[in-house]
């Protein structure tokens, strides 16, 4: 799969509800965040600041898949069992059903921008 695109992206996604809901999540981030970088790696969007990942979203058959890095998922570990999500190792997945909860996905966001930004490398060390 040759995915060049957050676009090319999104027509990998058969279900439309899933099209939309994933669809719906990029154009908030990146209307609340225009400065962040888009690139395809490990056949998923993801956004970047300064070359430094910030978050990644991927659609599965019933869920989608946020992955912030390890520091963010612990600084809002309260926030994403409040908000009903299944917290993983390295992601947490919010439910075909379930409400984005946009505050938080935000609050991520900020922080990883904020806590990366004398970071040199892709991923934190």
């Amino acid at each position: 799969m040759n995915l060049e695109t957050f676009e090319d992206y999104l027509d990998t996604i058969d279900d439309e509800e899933m099209k939309q809901k994933v669809a719906a999540i990029h154009q908030h981030v990146e209307k609340e965040f225009p400065d962040l970088g888009k690139r395809i790696a490990w056949n998923q969007p993801m956004y970047t600041d300064h070359d430094t990942f910030i978050i990644a979203f991927s659609a599965a058959k019933n869920h989608i898949s946020v992955a912030p890095e390890k520091a963010a998922l612990r600084r809002f570990k309260e926030k994403i069992d409040g908000s009903d999500y299944d917290l993983l190792k390295e992601t947490f997945k919010i439910k075909r059903k379930q409400p984005v909860n946009y505050d938080l996905l935000d609050d991520m966001i900020r922080f990883n921008i904020e806590d990366k930004k004398d970071c040199g490398t892709f991923w934190r060390k």
